[in-house]
């Protein structure tokens, strides 16, 4: 390599946290679990509406498309303690952008421990599309009407962002405005997603998630949980929209086979005590 091609290609990318890095959740002890397990819940999200539900420690959740093409975002909060939820930005750094079996859903700093991990995705064979697209990412924000209004100049009441509040204030017995600090970035369920090539901007596109598809977790502590059905929809066109068209999304909660989960590491708050 000659001198000016070393400079032309700069200094070499470097991931910061290496394939190998974390220690992996047993797949397979997984996989036994949910082979012998029992739904005992479910409930239906209504299009452009969000809802809260609770996980037990052990437990599997499902998030399913039942009518037609549907978004949902998705927070997670410790069911005993609001102020440890899911942490996007690193789960992000941990794992990618767009998350798939095996990945885990980690915690806020302090406790910085996985309170969630994906146990099965229908839609995993989708990977990376010809636009660098790809599903349930932890890139987006959510949509809320501040940017709503602070775009378009007018007000929306079905954005994610006031779903969710609502749907906590519910669960928690708080007022929407006392859960509103509470709600956060999310895990984009279905969302087709990614950043253009030539201006970096987050792009989004038809999702290709059809009815019978799901995403099923795996609650590695006690969950409360608040599932937004986007008003969106697939997300092919707007957000914020009472032009698209909506569905609802089905949640499922099933108790598994406990015996391949006897000596499952259930995970303790972070062990840092530095400061």
């Amino acid at each position: 390599m000659t001198i000016e091609t070393q400079e032309t290609a700069g200094p070499r990318p470097v991931v910061v946290y290496p394939n190998g890095s974390l220690p992996a959740p047993d797949m397979a002890a997984l996989e036994a679990a949910r082979a012998g397990m029992e739904k005992i819940d479910e409930l239906v999200v209504p299009p452009r509406d969000g809802r809260a539900f609770r996980v037990p420690r052990g437990h599997f959740f499902r998030i399913l498309s039942i009518e037609g093409p549907q978004v949902g975002d998705l927070n997670l909060w410790n069911a005993h303690d609001l102020s440890e939820r899911f942490f996007s930005g690193k789960t992000r750094a941990l794992h990618a952008t767009h998350v798939t079996t095996g990945h885990r859903l980690w915690s806020t700093l302090p406790a910085l421990r996985p309170m969630a991990t994906i146990s099965h995705d229908t839609l995993g064979w989708y990977g990376w599309d010809a636009d660098g697209g790809g599903v349930h990412d932890v890139i987006g924000t959510r949509c809320d009407p501040y940017t709503n209004r602070l775009l378009t100049g007018s007000d929306y009441h079905h954005c994610c962002h006031s779903n969710l509040c609502r749907a906590l204030a519910a669960a928690a017995g708080l007022s929407p405005r006392a859960a509103e600090p509470h709600v956060h970035d999310v895990l984009n369920v279905f969302m087709c997603t990614g950043f253009t090539r030539d201006t970096h901007q987050y792009f989004m596109k038809a999702s290709p998630v059809r009815p019978g598809d799901f995403l099923e977790l795996f609650a590695e502590i006690d969950l409360l949980a608040a599932l937004s059905a986007c008003p969106g929809g697939d997300c092919s066109a707007s957000h914020s929209s009472d032009a698209a068209r909506c569905y609802p999304l089905k949640v499922e909660i099933f108790r598994p086979d406990p015996a391949p989960l006897a000596a499952w590491p259930w995970p303790a708050p972070n062990g840092y005590d530095g400061l």
